[in-house]
């Protein structure tokens, strides 16, 4: 540990306008950590610890030295070193407004737009908007785009948000013909008039004109006090020691140079972008840190004749705007360089690290996947260096990227500024890359390249290629580029180039990140774009300049036109779109709230910070903090666990082992702590209890834990099934003669489908407080779940304590879908033993890395189907046997294999059926409920019988599927009765709000006209069934008081987790008891109010819970009656207190038994839901064939609502798990080591859809004139219905895909593998760049990961 340098100087900055002063500052410690616990400001918040996801961003205003002005930006305070504030002032959500004292309108438009649900990720959004609006009050939609692109969203889809983001844009227009009563997005196909009257419908969410305008000049001031420190710099070094680090700050370069000379190993810290992920994640140490950030020389901009120099101090965000700037100036063959490094700029991480991560760091740093760096190496940038004994010049070249020492710094030097020249009049510079999404991901495969030509010809004087992402450092073709010195610029040379670059730039079968044939595809696919750049270009210089005959004369590179749309980058183009609902009828009484767009009720709190999660309660007195010790190996035996080490650090108080549970440790197959042996990587073992967070992880690296392999170790679906490996035994559904009806049919088809994991990435992490009571054994348990009694009953086994001494509150939950139903009794359980054992309260809070380690995701499927039918497209025979990857204990695999047979025949009437379904038992961690409980995996299978069926038939999928729907009034494969009267309603609907049969020809058009980029097309129906498969799961009880104020307190069975059921409670209470809802309050779930309850699961929430709610209302109602019979003049008020006068019971308990539901399956038959709900969803993509990168140009949803409780609560509830399925399918990808470690445990490596992936027309109606009489007021549970629906753009990338393969006469089938990311797009559409890259055999290497389904 080292020794303080010197005595620790005062950190001075201001956070929401008021000064903080700390005299002993940690180095170690970030913003987030200070703000959430010093300064107890906690609307800013925890959720990844790596910049990656936006919750935590803040404003930080500094004075910048260079222009004398204010800098206002946003970051991740979460990498923010909290040293590194000096001088700054900090903005949280709580210093942008209240509801306590003022809104700002950005929190206001937020909300009220819909634009939050769980409300964790709300504060990051204002903040983001709000940091934007400090620079821009009237911004662009392109700067609300790049503003908003490193925030994530779980919940919404995004578009509320954008929406409410809208509404401060200049240019935001809407639509066109406003006024017109015809929307510009509503062309409907041969102008067929609505199924309901227009007067009907209503297309408006909240009313703009009521929001209140923004008035910039009502914004915090910069303090004064920071102005004039400023103003008159501090020029001495400070320095800060914390416990390990010391941060060192000098005031002057001359200061720098000597610590540099003293202390060359240390580190410059900038923004801590790339430090810091390292230091948390890969435990990267420094003991020393110099923080060169007050320096202003190093941030200093010269423009000369033959260049720009950027100081290496300038953050990206800053060095977008000069290269903006200087192309904005000068000749365009000037900036070529310029306009590279832009490109990559816009995309290269998200808006909060582009401000924080400075130039130099960027380049210093390295990486290999690093996205200017290339582009600077191609444009002979110069790196200006300096150390004590004076400056010195680099050129950033291969040799520099590579670390050669003789072409580096000096451990002495720091790197000054950048030197990029301009590019020359034949010079052409191109960047390249290609990522898992389009916006905020780390890259696959990016690259640099430049041409030079001899003036006046096409002949090769100079050529520079260099790609990051294959390689442990960035990789230069350098011999591929010296052989074509002086050959012609034409289809000659660029063939010859390909094979020369994939002979160089060589990349084995084993390297780290995997993807390796997609990545030797990429590099001839982005040379053949750069190829095709040049020679348009080429063009363009030869119409411009007078050049010599000798060029005219000889055969110049014709571009195809069909070539030509490949040089067009996909747009980020600002999603818009029409929402549609059925109006309340006109003789509801106005305040009466059902069925009218009522903002959420905890909207405002969640966009001022003021809503309280798990992890934002007020530490209490003598609080302890816990860590989990997981396993490292996937499947051993347990020969010894040594704490000895753990327990000698500082503040560690104890270690909880499965020997401290009093009652039982789980169940016999899925215990809470392993005793004797692991099944999988992150596999709890045991926990570390201390008294802080950071000192409990520090200890769980120091418990030593022996372990002995054990065989078999099985991961993968196929080795479960070569082993013989399943949780419980086979579930089978049969109808018809399947064997008959297969010897009767024109053409058979077999197929495979295999659909990856995913992982719930909800918001908020696993979190839970407990709190021990002196008395009678007592807890009280707040926790982040879908399912308080399930945590209740789990903590009572464990701690053999009854269920009566354990109180759970759930508040409300920063999103769970699916992933807090089970999970959280384990970990309230393990807090709860900690408690127990020290006598003091526990909180124990997950870390991103460790939630996706340990609670698993989606069950991964493998599908096998084989499908009969006519050469009409009627289906006649159907089989298909689907495995689930269930993990290492059962879990729900049970249930969920029988939900997805029960729901595999989706839309369609086929007579002659068989599904089976086996839930296989690998090494992974097991997996759990996920939204849509294995009908977004199933149902995916059927679809593509249906596609492949169209394929063979010469019909588009389109037809096969209205051939084989469900018509008329039927009955299912498990005989449930139906009327599927909706669902052809729904399919109707889209066909023609979508112009479907218009747009298919548009697309086809497009497609011959176009090579190397299609579009595709798809629409697809649902059957979703909603609810449990059992009657006892659909009961539900409610607690109603009414006080003598006449005030109302409703209490329910069910969690707020973000889709508003207290919103719709609140809205049921108010129409029973006839009250505005200004009356009434819910304040949270508690075991202690309503118990036994059922998880918050399966859509039926607001169903179930709302009818217990209406039972009590009405019950209280009742007894009302006599008094307000008595004064029907009489006001609310005077009635309560008259039947409180006369001894009438003003609380009652609702009850509601639930919907009957079975399932017998050893007949195959039953009810075993209560009703469905039916939809549709029309998508369309355009596909980049060279890359596999794709673009989301509209999607149509007409959903069956019935009669929707709350129209913006239940279209949000479809647009959010819209985009999450349309995440499943496309962008979402799990990797696992063969030795089963998980590798995509952040937003780093796993990548949920961000704000440019949502189409750019999102259009969704709720279907007019739909009924059920089973639930409350007619209306459906939505909340997991629109998942699948996201498969309308997988099919989509699927139509564009056969069309460039029927293109390239490939007739082959292809296997179906979701999600369709850039890598499986690009290698389906098959072309020379793919049959030209080496493959490997893959018996002579060890894969980085592997395909567990």
């Amino acid at each position: 540990m080292p020794c303080p340098l010197t005595e620790s100087d005062e950190l001075v900055f201001f956070v929401n306008g008021k000064k903080v002063t700390e005299k002993n500052v940690d180095p170690e410690v970030t913003l987030l950590a200070f703000l959430r616990k010093n300064l107890c400001l906690t609307g800013t918040k925890y959720a990844c610890g790596r910049g990656g996801c936006g919750a935590c961003t803040v404003m930080v205003s500094k004075h910048d030295p260079v222009s004398k002005k204010i800098r206002h930006f946003s970051v991740a305070a979460c990498l923010v070193p909290i040293c590194s504030l000096y001088g700054a002032a900090v903005t949280t959500v709580e210093g942008v407004g209240s509801i306590k004292t003022r809104l700002h309108p950005v929190q206001e438009r937020i909300a009220k737009s819909h634009g939050t649900q769980c409300g964790f990720c709300t504060p990051g959004m204002v903040m983001s908007m709000y940091a934007l609006l400090r620079n821009h009050p009237q911004p662009s939609e392109g700067q609300l785009m790049e503003a908003l692109g490193g925030n994530l969203c779980r919940c919404t889809g995004y578009r509320p948000i954008l929406q409410s983001g809208r509404t401060f844009c200049k240019e935001a227009d809407g639509c066109q013909q406003q006024g017109t009563g015809q929307c510009c997005l509503d062309q409907r196909e041969n102008n067929c008039p609505s199924l309901s009257s227009k007067n009907d419908i209503c297309t408006e969410l909240f009313a703009e004109e009521e929001f209140q305008p923004l008035d910039p000049t009502q914004e915090l001031i910069f303090p004064p006090e920071l102005l004039r420190m400023a103003e008159n710099p501090e020029k001495r070094t400070l320095t800060f020691s914390g416990e390990r680090v010391t941060w060192i700050s000098p005031g002057t370069l001359q200061d720098l140079l000597e610590l540099k000379v003293k202390h060359p190993e240390a580190p410059l810290v900038l923004g801590n972008t790339s430090l810091g992920p390292a230091m948390k994640s890969r435990g990267h140490f420094h003991p020393i840190l110099l923080s060169p950030g007050r320096i202003s020389e190093l941030k200093m901009v010269t423009k000369t004749s033959d260049g720009l120099t950027i100081g290496a101090g300038c953050s990206l965000a800053q060095v977008k705007d000069i290269l903006a700037e200087s192309i904005s100036e000068l000749p365009e063959e000037k900036t070529r360089t310029y306009q590279a490094l832009l490109k990559h700029l816009q995309s290269l991480a998200g808006q909060q690290i582009r401000n924080m991560a400075s130039l130099g760091g960027h380049i210093i740093s390295r990486h290999c996947y690093s996205d200017l760096n290339p582009v600077l190496a191609v444009g002979n940038a110069i790196l200006n260096l300096l150390s004590e004994g004076g400056p010195r010049q680099i050129p950033l070249n291969d040799h520099f990227l590579a670390g050669v020492v003789s072409a580096d710094l000096k451990p002495e030097e720091i790197l000054e500024s950048v030197f990029i020249p301009h590019s020359q009049k034949w010079e052409f510079v191109a960047a390249f890359r290609q990522a898992q999404c389009q916006q905020n991901a780390l890259p696959d495969v990016n690259a640099g390249m430049r041409v030079l030509f001899t003036e006046g010809t096409d002949t090769i004087e100079d050529l520079g290629i260099i790609y990051g992402g294959v390689g442990v450092s960035t990789v230069s073709a350098h011999k591929s580029c010296r052989q074509l010195l002086g050959r012609h610029w034409n289809e000659r040379m660029m063939d010859e180039a390909c094979r020369l670059l994939l002979d160089e730039v060589s990349l084995p079968g084993s390297a780290p990140g995997g993807k390796v044939e997609f990545k030797r595809t990429l590099l001839v696919s982005f040379f053949f774009k750069f190829y095709l750049e040049v020679s348009q270009e080429l063009k363009t210089q030869v119409k411009l300049f007078s050049v010599p005959v000798s060029l005219h004369s000889r055969r110049y590179p014709e571009i195809a036109p069909s070539s030509l749309s490949t040089l067009r980058d996909f747009p980020g183009t600002i999603p818009e779109g029409v929402q549609t609902y059925q109006r309340v009828d006109s003789h509801q009484p106005l305040q009466d709230p059902v069925g009218r767009p009522i903002m959420h009720l905890s909207g405002l709190k969640h966009a001022t910070g003021e809503a309280i999660f798990c992890d934002d309660i007020p530490r209490v007195d003598k609080e302890l903090f816990m860590a989990l010790v997981t396993s490292t190996r996937a499947h051993a035996k347990i020969i010894s666990i040594d704490p000895s080490e753990a327990l000698q650090l500082p503040g560690v108080v104890d270690v909880v082992t499965a020997e401290d549970i009093p009652g039982t440790n789980g169940t016999d197959d899925d215990k809470l702590l392993a005793i004797d042996e692991v099944l999988c990587v992150g596999q709890i073992i045991c926990a570390v209890v201390a008294d802080t967070d950071v000192q409990a992880k520090r200890a769980t690296e120091k418990i030593k834990i022996t372990y002995e392999d054990l065989e078999p170790v099985i991961f993968t679906i196929e080795d479960a099934i070569k082993h013989g490996s399943f949780l419980c035994p086979e579930k089978k559904l049969e109808q018809g003669n399947i064997e008959e009806a297969f010897e009767m049919v024109d053409q058979i088809v077999e197929g495979e489908v295999h659909v990856g994991g995913q992982e719930h990435f909800y918001m908020e992490t696993q979190r839970v407080l407990v709190i021990p009571k002196t008395e009678d054994k007592e807890l009280e348990i707040y926790v982040s779940t879908q399912d308080p009694a399930h945590v209740q009953k789990t903590v009572s086994s464990t701690l053999n304590i009854p269920i009566n001494r354990i109180t759970c509150h759930v508040k409300r939950v920063g999103g769970g879908f699916g992933g807090k139903v089970g999970r959280p009794a384990v970990f309230g359980a393990l807090a709860a033993v900690g408690a127990i054992k020290t006598g003091r309260p526990i909180c124990l809070v997950l870390d991103r890395e460790d939630d996706m380690l340990i609670t698993g995701g989606r069950h991964p499927l493998f599908g096998k189907y084989k499908v009969g039918f006519m050469n009409s497209g009627r289906i006649k025979a159907l089989d298909i046997k689907c495995y689930i990857n269930g993990g290492c204990v059962l879990d729900d695999s049970e249930l969920v294999i029988e939900f997805l047979i029960l729901k595999l025949e989706n839309a369609y009437k086929i007579r002659n059926l068989r599904f089976r379904g086996r839930a296989c038992m690998t090494n992974l961690p097991s997996n759990t409920a996920f939204r849509g409980f294995g009908f977004p995996q199933g149902t995916l299978v059927t679809e593509s019988c249906i596609t492949a069926v169209a394929a063979k038939c010469g019909l588009p999928p389109e037809k096969i599927r209205e051939k084989n729907m469900y018509k008329t009034v039927d009955k299912t494969i498990y005989k449930q009765a139906f009327n599927p009267e909706p669902l052809i309603r729904c399919w109707n609907e889209c066909l023609d709000k979508s112009s479907f049969h218009s747009r298919r020809m548009q697309v086809e058009e497009f497609n011959k006209k176009n090579y190397w980029k299609k579009k595709g097309i798809a629409i697809v129906p649902m059957k979703f069934s909603v609810g449990f498969g059992a009657t006892s799961y659909h009961q539900a009880a409610a607690l109603v008081h009414i006080y003598t104020d006449g005030s109302v307190l409703v209490t329910h069975g069910g969690n707020e987790l973000g889709q508003g059921i207290h919103t719709k409670m609140l809205q049921v209470a108010s129409r029973e008891l006839k009250l505005p809802m200004s009356y009434m309050h819910i304040c949270e779930t508690s075991t202690a109010t309503v118990p036994n309850t059922i998880a918050t699961a399966a859509s039926i929430g607001a169903d179930v819970n709302g009818r217990a709610v209406q039972n009590a209302c009405q019950i209280l109602l009742k007894r009302l009656e006599p008094i307000i019979k008595k004064n029907p003049e009489g006001r609310w008020e005077d009635w309560i207190q008259a039947a409180f006068e006369q001894r009438i019971s003003l609380s009652a308990t609702g009850y509601f038994r639930g919907y009957k539901a079975f399932m017998d399956w050893e007949k195959g038959e039953g009810d075993p839901f209560p009703y469905y709900v039916y939809g549709a969803a029309c998508s369309e993509v355009e596909v980049d064939c060279l890359t596999g990168a794709h673009k989301k140009i509209r999607t149509d949803i007409v959903m069956d609502a019935c009669c929707s409780l709350n129209p913006a609560i239940d279209i949000g509830q479809i647009e959010g798990s819209f985009i999450q399925g349309m995440g499943l399918y496309t962008t979402e990808e799990l990797h696992y080591s063969p030795e089963g470690v998980l590798y995509s445990r952040s937003p780093d490596e796993y990548k949920i859809p961000t704000i440019t992936d949502v189409p750019e027309q999102f259009n969704v109606s709720l279907l007019p004139s739909s009924q059920t009489p089973l639930t409350i007021y007619s209306s459906k549970g939505l909340g997991e219905s629109g998942m699948f629906l996201g498969s309308s753009v997988f099919f989509a990338i699927g139509d564009a895909v056969a069309a460039a393969r029927r293109q390239r006469d490939i007739t082959a089938d292809f296997t179906v593998k979701s999600p369709a990311t850039p890598e499986r797009v690009r290698m389906a559409c098959t072309d020379w760049f793919t049959e030209m890259i080496p493959r490997d055999d893959p018996k002579t290497f060890k894969p980085w990961s592997i395909p567990i389904a």
